[in-house]
């Protein structure tokens, strides 16, 4: 009995004979489709190829694609567990073709594939096609030998394909597996097609029209195939099985789950073990392609999906968790084809049992709290919407929660009355809002937000996606559209774009649609939309429209390498200066980074150069930047920083980079730096390229800051200062590992020969102060004059020496150099008693139309304006001298 991994195997192996390219799964988050939620069939990825958007190397591919069907018009959630064939997830084998070949080889790729490499009875086979496809039913009963009777004809669009109300589309035929009459049920068409006997496993399309909005249609310039094959349907088939949860994965997932159970896998806990090994592959696959649990978006369906599995294992008797004992199972069994699923495997563990662990509280108390609303009720009666929103808002206990505990005991929720409650508090949110900023009186934001609920952010693992363009707004008012050169806000679903928060700078980047493009310069969050602002500079953009969405991929490299950096040098600060050390500020750019931190002095030299130095060693070791998320309880409990002054919801991303030997912080011992953190990083460490800490400067009192670059700016800053310094070497004519001992050097002697100048300028300056005999003025000698060209550090030199010549008496000095007029005294100590140094200094600076000036009795100097007045200014002196003496 071939195994599901075996006839994954084979049909792929078929087509890569037939030179098909084996192409790998696409993400489950769709890149290329903003209308979808999940990536839900193998076309998905090569959408743009068969519309001729896209060119790849090869026209012939084949793939076995993941999908889920979990949240949208592809919802097959609540059926799962209850039915033989409903999933959350499932494979999708399909072969394409992109106007390579068409009908002709199609069929028989199928009929020889089925028939040989499958070896499924030819009997046992039988198809439909579309009424008017005659040339499908020529190639049927040419290849394949089939008769009318098994060749069926349906009229309505089960056998049309479209992609959309626009667009490429195609009549199918689909292959058809007759399990015999002893179970119940007709062909498709037929009265009875709804029962289990005659069961569809693949459809082939025929992409050969394009339809247009008036109905018309015409054939495509390029004809393709797309065919899609479940991979569990086709496996319960050849297993011999008529139930796919019967097959050996799927079977190999139940008993694991009866294991952490203790319970019986075919007994009364049946249905719980089938959902449980369901949502374990689609949030095990979610979780493993970058969704995260969350109350919006697919983050939300993630969690449902989450908390239906734990809570049938909580109906199985579950005590603790147990939905991550189970992915080692799972990782057995889809490892080796999907190996993103290994990678992940210790995160999706790790994100399973802390959901688990945080919703089996919220369980047992909104159980209670359901058990005590229904002992209210009538027998039979359904639950009011005002009590299944008081579960919902005050307990956290979801609707599809409540709706999925009550179908078990045979009752509803009034939905009505629940959305009636809803609205209402929306209606009072809504009165009470008051946004923020620039954005204080638009409300418009906060009905958009209402209206579409928040953007889904793409941009952790993608800088391109399509998103579908939601609203587009000018001066606080919603359009329908913006032509070129005018300015736009725009809203869509999703986007790869990055809004501005916890010191990122927000993304730039194009949008293009098909009538026209816009340049991104700015992107925000508002009321949880993320809001592009952007100038239309081709064409039209139109409310509505699909988009394409490119961030600046240099740019965004550059943010993520500086916020990356500032985590590094965070813990390098505080493993320098001390675990005092706790950021209080950040900018992520382009072009640098600054971080401000809690320390109460200037960081030296020597320390900077540790921290420097520690950055790169840590940016050479390359490991891997890794994400997790947790509560925020829990992530200061394993030691993470958290970002001052931010707020944080009930989950945080948990950013962790570097490897440390010996390190005895929280749970993670060999972490180096544990942060929380929405923005986004590098891959690895090694990606930031280098780092070099500009400077230490004060921001404000006790926080410091520091400005740092890194990759290519950093080599850029580098290859300046090596620049610099060969042009210096250059002037001083001395090598470059010279300078620094030839510049010293040169102050060495350019200090003497300033001394050796100020010397001589003293010496001329006190032979012409000695050549004129000093003043007397009544019995007290005065020398009072102008010295030109004397600084004002030589002036109280000049003073001293002149003082000393005289034995006894005053001396004042003016002088004016370099722009600066200096006035000095000194006096004798026999004449301190009458005459003050000070006075003196002073008398002359506001003779000069200064202030101030100051000293000591025997000794003082003061600025002034200029020596214009010196004249006076003596005078003054004079006269003071001759009014104390």
């Amino acid at each position: 009995m071939p195994s599901l991994n075996d006839i994954r195997s084979t049909f792929l192996d078929f087509y890569k004979r037939n030179d098909h390219r084996v192409v790998e799964s696409s993400p489950l988050v769709p890149r290329n489709d903003p209308t979808l939620m999940f990536t839900n069939s193998g076309m998905v990825q090569f959408k743009n190829l068969f519309t001729g958007v896209e060119h790849r190397d090869y026209t012939r591919a084949t793939s076995a694609q993941k999908c889920v069907r979990a949240g949208g018009k592809h919802n097959d959630l609540d059926n799962v567990g209850y039915t033989a064939r409903h999933h959350t997830f499932f494979e999708m084998l399909g072969n394409f073709s992109f106007g390579d070949y068409f009908k002709k080889e199609a069929i028989p790729f199928a009929w020889e594939l089925l028939t040989k490499d499958f070896d499924i009875p030819k009997d046992k086979l039988l198809v439909t096609v579309y009424h008017t496809d005659d040339e499908a039913a020529d190639i049927w009963k040419k290849v394949a030998g089939l008769t009318d009777d098994r060749i069926i004809r349906i009229p309505t669009d089960d056998n049309f394909w479209r992609m959309g109300p626009t667009g490429p589309c195609g009549p199918c035929t689909e292959i058809f597996f007759d399990h015999g009459d002893h179970i119940w049920g007709g062909p498709p068409g037929s009265k009875d097609e709804d029962g289990d006997r005659f069961i569809e496993i693949w459809n082939l399309v025929f992409m050969q029209n394009e339809q247009f909005e008036d109905g018309s249609m015409r054939a495509l310039d390029m004809q393709s195939i797309d065919t899609g094959m479940g991979l569990e349907r086709i496996g319960a088939l050849l297993q011999g099985k008529h139930d796919n949860y019967d097959t050996d994965l799927m079977r190999a997932l139940i008993e694991a789950s009866a294991n952490v159970t203790s319970s019986d896998p075919d007994g009364p806990g049946k249905v719980h073990h089938r959902v449980i090994a369901d949502h374990l592959r689609s949030t095990s696959f979610l979780l493993a392609d970058g969704v995260m649990p969350s109350n919006e978006g697919r983050g939300y369906v993630l969690r449902r999906i989450m908390r239906r599995a734990m809570r049938h294992a909580h109906i199985l008797g579950a005590k603790d968790p147990v939905m991550h004992r189970l992915v080692p199972a799972l990782v057995r069994q889809m490892g080796a084809a999907y190996p993103e699923l290994s990678r992940a495997q210790s995160m999706i563990e790790e994100t399973l049992k802390l959901e688990e662990t945080r919703f089996k509280q919220t369980l047992d108390r909104g159980l209670r709290l359901l058990d005590d609303e229904l002992a209210k009720l009538p027998e039979g009666a359904n639950l009011p919407g005002e009590a299944a929103f008081k579960l919902y808002d005050t307990y956290g206990f979801p609707l599809d929660l409540t709706q999925d505990a009550l179908r078990e005991k045979g009752r509803a929720v009034d939905t009505a009355g629940f959305d009636s409650a809803m609205a209402e508090q929306k209606a009072k949110a809504r009165a009470a809002w008051s946004g923020s900023g620039e954005t204080a009186d638009a409300t418009i934001w906060f009905d958009l937000a209402e209206k579409h609920g928040a953007s889904e952010f793409l941009g952790y693992d993608t800088e391109v996606a399509e998103g579908q363009i939601l609203s587009l707004v000018q001066e606080g008012a919603g359009v329908e559209a913006a032509t070129e050169g005018q300015t736009v806000q725009i809203v869509v679903n999703q986007t790869p774009f990055y809004a501005e928060s916890g010191g990122q700078i927000g993304d730039t980047g194009l949008i293009k649609t098909e009538t026209g493009a816009a340049r991104v310069t700015d992107t925000k969050k508002v009321s949880g939309l993320f809001v592009h602002s952007a100038e239309v500079t081709l064409g039209t953009i139109s409310r509505g429209q699909g988009a394409q969405l490119s961030v600046d991929h240099a740019r965004r490299s550059q943010i993520r390498a500086n916020h990356s950096a500032t985590h590094l040098l965070h813990e390098a600060l505080r493993h320098a200066l001390g675990d005092h050390v706790a950021q209080r500020g950040s900018l992520n750019a382009a072009d640098r980074l600054r971080f401000d931190f809690s320390h109460n002095k200037g960081v030296a030299a020597e320390e900077l150069a540790q921290v420097e130095a520690e950055v790169n060693d840590y940016i050479r070791q390359n490991t891997a930047v890794e994400t997790r998320i947790m509560s925020p309880d829990d992530a200061r409990a394993l030691g993470a920083q958290a970002l001052f002054g931010e707020k944080y919801g009930d989950e945080v991303r948990v950013v962790s980079m570097g490897r440390q030997e010996g390190s005895d912080k929280g749970l993670d011992k060999t972490t180096y730096s544990l942060e929380l953190c929405g923005g986004t990083h590098v891959a690895r460490t090694g990606d930031i390229g280098a780092f070099v800490l500009l400077g230490d400067s004060a921001s404000s009192a006790g926080v410091r800051r520091i400005e740092a670059l890194t990759g290519e700016a950093a080599l850029a800053h580098l290859r300046a200062a090596d620049a610099q310094l060969s042009e210096i070497a250059g002037v001083i004519k001395a090598q470059a590992g010279e300078v620094v001992n030839r510049v010293k050097a040169l102050s060495d002697e350019r200090k003497a020969l300033a001394n050796e100048v100020a010397q001589l300028k003293r010496q001329l300056a006190m032979g012409g102060a000695t050549e004129a005999a000093p003043k007397e003025i009544k019995g007290v000698k005065v020398i009072a004059r102008r010295f030109d060209g004397v600084s004002g550090k030589e002036l109280g030199a000049l003073v001293d020496e002149l003082k000393g010549k005289l034995g006894t008496g005053a001396v004042v000095a003016l002088a004016e150099a370099d722009g600066k007029a200096t006035v000095a005294a000194g006096v004798t100590a026999d004449l301190v008693g009458k005459v003050s140094a000070v006075d003196l200094v002073q008398t002359a600076v506001a003779a000069l139309g200064g202030k101030g000036g100051g000293g000591r009795p025997d000794r003082a100097q003061g600025g002034a304006p200029s020596l214009d007045a010196a004249d006076a200014a003596i005078l003054a002196v004079e006269q003071l001298i001759e009014a104390r003496a």
